[in-house]
């Protein structure tokens, strides 16, 4: 039998026997392949999202199965008018964000979504890896095609934060923090991640990409070891599995609608919103730039979308770029 077959009829198995215990001896002989392979073949299953209990001479429960993204459904139930049409879904990929620029490159309209199951070269901010697991999470990538200037394209980063908790908010009912300047957290534990990338030609921006990185449905378990302290995931917050497909839609409408408010009012209105759903605003903050690091309140925004912040001399400093941090005492 090939190996192909035998996920196949051992998946098939399991579903015939749901919240059943099977020995690997019974498994074994019902796919007439060694108890060493039937362990092969459980791992196998485990990487594509199936989850399963194992206990000596019980044997193996199925307890947990993928959520699996479809396109027709995806498609289906696409509220927005724009955003998220045309959808391209990938199983597998390097990174959404190198896709979806290689389709802005190709002259691909604002709008245009890519999502992938699995990516093995996310990145964020200044080349930082990002961990994006088979099934668990929302990966994906948005074109846009901005008018605004280079230098306030800052502002679609603090636009996209405040679409996804908005989004978060109203299909799970758990209350996010916006940190400055593209994360988002639960009780100070990082949920999600923004990366706004640009190309420009003679100063003027052809296309932004908007990458989103949610945590959608992991356990603690599935978080590397070194990542358990600093991430959590919308599961975890909430207590309850995540529909990824109503949550991707939901922040497609919701990009749509902000995204349509910022070319009409200017960025004013997103940054009344970014403000009353930050984590940073009123705290006690350290500000780490490329020349110096300084601590002091965060008051708000300015109008660029720099974070504002009054140094111990009372100085209001606006930040434009860099990282902040918390007390954690």
């Amino acid at each position: 039998m090939k190996e192909s077959d035998q996920d196949t009829t051992l998946l098939h198995i399991f579903q015939e026997n749901p919240g059943q215990f099977l020995s690997g001896e019974e498994i074994s002989r019902r796919l007439s392949i060694s108890r060493a392979a039937v362990w092969k073949q459980i791992n196998k299953l485990r990487n594509l999202g199936y989850e399963f209990e194992a206990i000596p001479r019980m044997g193996y429960r199925m307890t947990d199965v993928p959520d699996t993204l479809s396109m027709d459904t995806l498609t289906a139930g696409m509220t927005s008018e724009y955003f998220g049409k045309p959808l391209i879904l990938l199983d597998k990929t390097t990174s959404t964000q190198e896709d979806a620029r290689q389709l802005a490159e190709e002259g691909a309209s604002e709008g245009t979504l890519v999502i992938s199951e699995e990516q093995t070269g996310g990145r964020g901010r200044m080349g930082k890896k990002f961990y994006s697991p088979r099934g668990k999470g929302i990966w994906m990538s948005l074109v846009l095609r901005p008018k605004q200037p280079l230098h306030l394209t800052q502002q679609l980063t603090l636009l996209t934060g405040v679409a996804v908790c908005r989004a978060i908010a109203k299909c799970t009912g758990v209350q996010m923090d916006i940190k400055w300047p593209n994360d988002i957290l639960f009780q100070g534990k990082k949920v999600c991640g923004i990366l706004l990338e640009s190309a420009t030609e003679d100063e003027r921006v052809r296309y932004c990409i908007a990458g989103i990185g949610i945590s959608a449905n992991l356990k603690e378990s599935d978080f590397p070891e070194d990542l358990r302290s600093v991430a959590t995931s919308v599961r975890m917050a909430g207590g309850t599995a995540v529909n990824r497909t109503e949550l991707i839609q939901s922040i497609m409408a919701e990009m749509e609608g902000l995204y349509q408010l910022y070319n009409e009012q200017g960025f004013t209105p997103i940054a009344s919103l970014w403000e009353a759903l930050s984590g940073s605003v009123g705290r006690e903050v350290h500000v780490q730039t490329a020349r110096e690091r300084f601590s002091g309140m965060a008051t708000g925004l300015n109008r660029d979308g720099a974070l504002l912040v009054r140094n111990q001399a009372g100085e209001l400093i606006p930040v434009y770029s860099g990282d902040i941090f918390f007390d954690t005492r």
